[in-house]
């Protein structure tokens, strides 16, 4: 159970970040582009976000280099949250909840398929990257 357990986590992360991905693919990059200008940063850089959002995902949907794409996305994740939201990271909601616990998630769900690993359930069955 422990690959199947590997491989729900594996697609739902992979899945939930893509939409993300796959929806700047359509419309741009949005609120990325301010948040790289206020960290001064190039423009170019917010170019990553596809490698983060789009690339990364579908490899660890894949199994595929599933422990190095895995940390791409939580770089991304951990980003997104230091650029885009950085007083609001630690912000408790009325409700008891953290503000951002959607990119918690993520980041934590991304920091656990790499630590974790592809399982016997994906295209590139083997190696250390998997």
């Amino acid at each position: 159970m422990q690959d199947a357990g590997k491989l729900l986590l594996r697609v739902i992360v992979g899945a939930l970040i893509l939409l993300h991905g796959i929806a700047k693919m359509r419309h741009g990059l949005g609120d990325v582009e301010p948040a790289i200008a206020r960290a001064g940063l190039p423009h170019a850089v917010g170019y990553l976000v596809y490698v983060g959002e789009v690339l990364g995902p579908l490899l660890m949907i894949l199994g595929v280099f599933t422990r190095p794409a895995a940390a791409i996305v939580f770089i991304n994740m951990l980003v997104a949250l230091l650029l885009g939201h950085p007083h609001e990271i630690f912000e408790m909601t009325t409700h008891g909840g953290l503000l951002l616990e959607t990119q918690w998630l993520m980041l934590s769900g991304a920091a656990s398929v790499a630590l974790l690993g592809a399982g016997r359930y994906a295209l590139q069955k083997s190696g250390r990257f998997n």
